[in-house]
């Protein structure tokens, strides 16, 4: 149905148009960008956009032969907003602004826009996202807040999880059949996106956004990426989307220097630039950029049905001095080195998205001692639902790199996540960060003499990490133990799967998320105490770790796992009396094991051990461990 809209200027702004200017317009993009309508029966496209230092702005696109000389807009607003009604433009017509400011005129795509020139191209294309018929409306009514249920995300790069014969990429119509399938099969609950935003450079995996509305033309449509999504909704599984809104690329046609001068970032010389990324930050303070950026967030809910947002480089955001040398920053109005606009931003971006969607999830990538990242804005915090645990990350991987003999002078590096672990909402995440840029992957950071034994290491660390408070996350590839490092250029090593070892592992990750899913003391309680005890955690001459998982019910799990490279035969466990079955070992050998374990249940004995006066014994192999049960209550 074509919108029939206000041809009223200056002397009567809309109500959209005085809201964008206050910051408080969370559907700018209904208003601003390309959209359809009538206007005295004729039928065509209403342009606008905002740039407020530039002396005129003219549409130029396939419909008029680029020419910037036939569709000058008009100024609407003090602010800067330009209009312009075109007749007769058609949907995928490529288009962009011709912004000028004195002598100098710049091409540049619409920041609203909706679909894009496949890359290298830049332009923008007309494309109406509305009229896609959803089949996931079970999914969303049924849809609730993930606290007190399991959380296990596979992180994905659509770019590079499965690559056609030829290199090109999967579409997201084709995503849709294998992904979806893959994701199911192995036990997730959630998948995440990589940026999936339009990005210039591969290189930058997304990161680097210059169409912020605008699903990458790389794979398809804008309504075939709400095919993927709706596909996944279809079989139960939750969809967040990596987001970008600490900064974006200095590319000619992008937001950058927008109406000639720096307009969507800051101003100030020391809050205008990172240096290291190359990139231009944000001016979170200035009404507009609220605007849009927040409306951003809404439009990937509401058009796209995501279900959350990884909010990326939060700890970038939240300091003065980020990446920045004595000199190079200037203090805030207090003193500190807390940049307050951006503080003030997050606070007005999650109260505006929880108010519109209760059980959404916005996840802080932030790697930093921030306090009350995770609490809610009307008790001081910052309002987002979780947040990455980088600390965790960076002590457990440091710890499984390290040679077993010396790991009993770094114990502390398994154990010193459990002195902050409810102090936030927690996500552990082993990303793509980690396998790239010489960090080796994940299978191969795993410290052996033996091939097997860095199998053996791998699996012993998905129980630990999976036993661990928090919910999880985990790139793709982790899955099966790709030797290779992540490569953006190409797709996943997939036949490694034709590998003994790698296939093994392979299923017990899988049938690992399945049980994961399946028990509740791993996941029900992650906010206090109450669902966690230790039994052993200063064996560090052993490099043994034991500890306690409890649900809402009081049902426990036990895990226990050997991270050194020595074989306990018969080590001795104190736990409360009663009778323990090992539901899941990573030693078995269907999973790659010696199966050294042949008893399973095991039935409590009078004999001190860990602080209780009863125990048991079990075969503990070398770089392994296992989950234990208690048999009725």
């Amino acid at each position: 149905m074509k919108k029939k809209i206000n041809t009223k200027k200056t002397d009567d702004m809309s109500l959209p148009l005085y809201l964008f200017h206050q910051g408080t317009n969370y559907n700018t993009y209904d208003y601003l960008g390309a959209h359809f309508c009538d206007i005295n029966g004729q039928k065509g496209v209403v342009f606008r956009t905002w740039a407020p230092h530039a002396s005129s702005i003219s549409v130029v696109g396939d419909f008029n032969d680029w020419d910037d000389t036939k569709n000058v807009m008009t100024r609407i607003s003090d602010g800067g907003v330009f209009e312009a009604f075109i007749p007769g433009v058609k949907v995928y017509d490529n288009y962009k602004f011709a912004v000028k400011r004195g002598k100098n005129t710049v091409l540049k795509a619409d920041p609203y826009a909706f679909h894009t020139e496949t890359p290298a191209g830049t332009a923008s294309k007309i494309y109406d996202v509305d009229g896609y018929e959803w089949g996931d409306a079970e999914f969303i009514k049924n849809k609730t807040a993930p606290y007190n249920k399991p959380m296990n995300i596979y992180e994905v790069n659509l770019a590079s999880w499965k690559r056609h014969l030829d290199g090109n990429y999967y579409t997201y119509r084709e995503l849709a059949i294998e992904l979806v399938d893959y994701v199911v099969d192995m036990g997730y609950t959630h998948v995440e996106f990589m940026p999936i935003s339009e990005y210039p450079f591969d290189g930058s995996w997304g990161y680097q956004v210059t169409g912020y509305y605008a699903p990458s033309s790389r794979f398809g449509t804008p309504k075939d990426f709400m095919y993927l999504v709706d596909k996944f909704h279809q079989k139960g599984i939750s969809v967040i989307v990596d987001w970008v809104p600490a900064h974006f690329p200095k590319d000619l046609h992008g937001l950058y220097e927008f109406d000639g001068s720096p307009c969507y970032e800051n101003q100030g010389w020391d809050r205008k630039e990172h240096k290291t990324w190359g990139t231009r930050l944000f001016d979170w303070g200035r009404n507009e950029v609220q605007s849009f950026l927040v409306s951003n967030a809404v439009f990937l809910f509401e058009k796209y049905h995501v279900d959350g947002l990884r909010v990326d480089a939060v700890a970038s955001m939240l300091y003065l001095d980020y990446d920045r040398k004595e000199g190079e920053w200037i203090p805030n109005e207090f003193g500190g080195n807390q940049n307050l606009e951006a503080i003030a931003f997050f606070k007005k971006l999650n109260t505006v998205i929880f108010e519109k969607y209760p059980n959404a999830l916005m996840i802080a990538e932030e790697s930093t001692a921030f306090s009350m990242i995770t609490k809610p804005v009307c008790d001081g915090g910052l309002g987002f639902n979780y947040k990455w645990n980088m600390g965790w990350m960076n002590d457990v991987l440091s710890y499984v790199q390290c040679d077993p003999y010396f790991r009993s002078g770094i114990h502390d590096k398994l154990t010193f996540s459990m002195c902050y672990a409810f102090s936030e909402n927690y996500v552990l995440p082993i990303s793509h960060d980690e396998v790239v840029h010489g960090k080796k992957s994940l299978l191969d950071k795993m410290f052996a003499h033996r091939i097997e034994d860095k199998f053996s290491s791998l699996r012993a660390f998905w129980l630990y990490m999976y036993a661990h408070p928090g919910k999880k996350l985990s790139f793709m590839g982790n899955e099966y133990g790709q030797f290779k490092e992540w490569d953006y250029k190409e797709g996943l090593e997939f036949f490694m799967l034709d590998y003994v070892y790698h296939n093994k592992l392979f299923k017990f990750n899988k049938r690992l998320n399945h049980f994961y899913k399946e028990c509740s003391p791993l996941y029900e309680i992650e906010d206090s105490w109450d669902g966690f005890e230790w039994i052993a955690v200063d064996e560090k001459d052993n490099n043994v770790l034991a500890f306690k998982r409890k649900d809402l019910s009081g049902n426990e799990l036990v895990a226990i796992i050997n991270f050194s490279g020595a074989d306990y035969n018969e080590y001795r466990l104190g736990l409360d009396k009663g009778v323990y079955k090992a539901v899941l070992c990573s030693d078995d050998k269907c999973y790659g094991g010696n199966g050294i374990l042949k008893k399973k249940t095991f039935k409590t004995v009078k004999r001190s051990a860990h602080g209780k006066g009863t125990s048991i014994t079990v075969s503990l192999p070398r770089f392994s461990g296992m989950y234990l049960i208690k048999q009725g209550k």
